[in-house]
């Protein structure tokens, strides 16, 4: 018996895998360096993987349903998404 995964959530699966790996390695390196400044560094460059985890992600899932969305759908979808985005980055 086999079990079927859709392409689209396997590889929606793997890049959080992928992004999960990196947090981890992330704080791995943060105790290695013991250094306030450098754990900030490594923290804001983690600020950088987030988003593009977030948009990469979405980009898949969108493109898995797309035979089941409307363009209008979409298009709200990847506005929700850039309002997340400038939402974060706004200080």
């Amino acid at each position: 018996m086999f079990i079927f995964i859709e392409l689209a959530v396997l590889g929606m699966a793997l890049l959080r895998i992928l992004s999960g790996s990196i947090e981890i390695i992330a704080a791995i390196l943060m105790m290695k360096f013991n250094s306030v400044e450098k754990a900030l560094m490594i923290n804001s460059s983690l600020a950088l993987v987030g988003p593009i985890i977030l948009v990469l992600t979405t980009t898949i899932g969108v493109l898995g349903m797309v035979g089941n969305l409307s363009i209008a759908k979409i298009v709200w979808i990847f506005l929700g998404v850039s309002c997340i985005l400038i939402g974060v980055n706004l200080k």
